[in-house]
């Protein structure tokens, strides 16, 4: 998984763990580390998923288990900027880190094991942290920012979803639920909901895409005849359009993305099924999307 700095570096993190920065125009290796051989971090079942986030010209990376749980890579040198302190061992999940703003002030969210953490921007000092938040078998979606001190966190296994706010009073930071929802009404198990135009929009369980209000209130849902797999396929937004993946078939279907109703555009069988779970990526009109095997590229740009 690879994330791209003004175009200098490429910083990739593979599926064991291991974090390598390249230079994105020659490939020459500029640094890399083994979080499982140098900090004890574990490898989640089925593999990383992290993304790495690039911030300030360093890569801020989930490290956990040990006693590092993130970390802050100088993304031109491979220093290590800042550790924080992982005193509950919590572990690396698929998650990735959320930078947020708050109060004025920037800091990273993220989801580890044994909950949510949040922390600030110099030094990594851990600000505040949420252990009710927790999912049970493989917490994959990554934390939505929304305005308002909000967060809106999503997962399946029975999680659900959940809207919290941040509040600061004294300089200390907590937070309260603003709705909880079942997964039966709003749960995404393998990719990050969407917000887009004031509305959150996801794959939930039983492979239905729904739309929520930001007060947890269902607005619509794509019904039993309009299914996407077992909804662990992937989903995007681009130019008022959602692209979602059936996992089991490989069908990409085309939707406009409104909280008007559900607004089936095209659909086109793009790849074999089943196992199409990849996230999918636009760059420069094109769509990159794939199975266990085989990557495909779509012109998508307006004709």
């Amino acid at each position: 998984i690879m994330r791209f700095l003004r175009r200098e570096y490429l910083v990739g993190f593979g599926p064991k763990c291991h974090v390598i920065c390249l230079d994105a125009k020659t490939g020459a290796f500029k640094w890399g580390y083994d979080l499982v051989g140098e900090f004890n971090a574990k490898v989640p079942s089925w593999y990383a998923g992290q993304c790495p986030l690039i911030d300030d010209d360093r890569a801020i990376i989930a490290v956990g288990r040990g006693e590092v749980l993130m970390m802050a890579v100088d993304c031109e040198t491979g220093e290590i900027a800042w550790k924080t302190p992982n005193p509950r061992k919590w572990e690396m999940t698929h998650s990735s880190i959320m930078p947020m703003q708050f109060n004025g002030r920037r800091m990273y969210l993220y989801c580890a094991s044994g909950g949510l953490r949040r922390l600030g921007t110099e030094g990594g000092r851990v600000l505040w942290e949420d252990r009710s938040w927790q999912v049970s078998f493989a917490n994959v979606p990554s934390p939505v920012i929304l305005d308002g001190g909000r967060i809106f966190l999503s997962g399946g296994y029975g999680a659900g979803s959940r809207m919290l706010r941040l509040k600061e009073k004294d300089g200390n930071i907590s937070t309260e639920t603003l709705f909880t929802l079942t997964q039966r009404v709003f749960g995404t198990e393998q990719h990050t909901a969407i917000f887009y135009n004031g509305y959150i929009y996801g794959v939930t369980l039983g492979g239905q895409l729904a739309c929520l209000d930001l007060s947890g209130r269902p607005v619509w849902a794509s019904g039993r005849t309009k299914r996407f797999g077992s909804g662990r396929g992937p989903y995007l937004v681009a130019n008022g359009l959602l692209y979602v993946m059936d996992d089991k078939k490989g069908v990409l279907t085309l939707i406009e993305a409104t909280p008007l109703g559900y607004r089936e555009l095209a659909r086109a069988k793009i790849l074999p099924g089943p196992d199409v779970y990849g996230p999918m990526a636009i760059a420069g009109g094109r769509l990159i999307c794939r199975n266990l095997n085989t990557l495909a590229c779509l012109d998508v740009r307006r004709k």
